[in-house]
């Protein structure tokens, strides 16, 4: 008897084709869709219907079951008010990381393994392996690494890992849709989504005030020393090294340098190099391809999903379950709420934890 696996789809064509590869793999597959957040106000309603549609037609064309999964109160319980709590500090929250431990390798691995499913899948450009020699499962980095997605996977558990197959790590873009198209896949020339699924016009201001029914509260741009510089719309609108969009004339470019929720100001700088730093604290710490180091570990780190990984040296401190990351040179305006995640040469995923709003300014 094949062994069976649920695949997470979101009407897109990597998850589609994660659905195709482990069918031609022997594999008996089932697709889900889930319903998550729907919200007639941006259209998410829309999207999310779009989506089963779209999903429950490649079933249709792979002859496998489809199923519609409803998690909309863990949803908003862990990942939607989290987000708003995050902003409301001044964070920059990354969501899909709560969203992937807490929905899709979390209730939905549980679903899946109620109904009889022993693995789960999605079309993230990642890899799973499993150590000879210590039997922990390690995430990498896909073959493809300007598609590479294990920065969002970071915060997942070893149970977690043993449960998931991820089709896709070996493939480019390029190859995936070729292979839906050869199999009369609809979905194969689908664009894909760039958006946070919840806030599908990129609107978080609009979003969070339409959710709390709470107004941002504007309050004073200063300068290093306090000095007002002019008033800004509320700190949910800002993000640490912004530059565009802040709405004030200074004679030259300014950059968002510090968000104080506590006195709802924003501190300007125009030193660009006022942004860089080479310490960065973490928290929330979650080890993945290798249990905590007890003593200082060099690695490769991102501060955000679209960061070029950095030499760094990696310092734990088990007393609060936070670390310090050292680079040699300074990086770019790290900003607090967003995911620090380790990597050794390799492109194995260290592990990872949140970016705090402490940080230690190093020259």
């Amino acid at each position: 008897m094949s062994e069976k696996v649920m695949v997470a789809m979101s009407g897109g064509v990597d998850s589609s084709a994660a659905a195709l590869f482990l069918l031609e793999q022997g594999y008996e597959v089932a697709g889900a869709t889930f319903r998550l957040w729907e919200d007639h106000a941006d259209g998410s309603d829309r999207r999310t219907e779009e989506s089963i549609r779209d999903a429950a037609a490649v079933c249709r064309t792979l002859g496998i079951p489809h199923y519609v999964l409803s998690y909309e109160e863990l949803f908003r319980r862990e990942v939607v008010e989290p987000f708003i709590s995050a902003y409301r500090e001044g964070e920059t929250p990354n969501p899909c990381v709560f969203c992937n431990r807490a929905v899709k390798f979390g209730a939905f691995s549980e679903t899946a393994r109620e109904m009889g499913y022993s693995y789960l899948a999605t079309g993230h450009y990642a890899r799973v392996t499993q150590n000879p020699v210590t039997g922990r499962y390690e995430l990498g980095c896909a073959a493809s690494r300007k598609k590479d997605q294990s920065y969002v996977l970071y915060n997942l558990t070893q149970e977690q890992l043993s449960r998931l197959l991820l089709p896709l790590s070996g493939y480019t873009k390029e190859a995936i849709r070729a292979a839906a198209e050869r199999a009369g896949l609809a979905v194969a020339h689908k664009s894909d989504s760039q958006d946070i699924c919840f806030v599908p016009d990129g609107d978080y201001a609009a979003f969070l005030e339409r959710v709390t029914g709470e107004k941002a509260v504007p309050g004073n741009y200063v300068d290093g020393e306090g000095n007002c510089l002019g008033c800004h719309r509320g700190i949910v609108h800002y993000t640490i090294g912004q530059r565009k969009g802040l709405g004030i004339s200074l004679g030259c470019h300014a950059f968002v340098k510090h968000i104080d929720p506590k006195t709802n100001e924003i501190t300007l700088t125009t030193e660009e190099r006022e942004l860089f730093t080479r310490s960065v604290i973490v928290r929330d710490l979650n080890w993945v391809s290798i249990e905590a180091p007890g003593e200082p570990l060099f690695c490769l780190a991102k501060i955000r999903y679209a960061h070029q990984a950095a030499p760094a040296m990696l310092t734990c401190f088990p007393e609060d379950q936070s670390a310090r990351l050292f680079f040699e040179e300074p990086q770019r305006a790290p900003a607090p709420g967003q995911s620090a995640v380790f990597y050794d040469e390799d492109g194995r995923v260290l592990g990872g934890g949140v970016i705090t709003r402490e940080r230690e300014d190093i020259p």
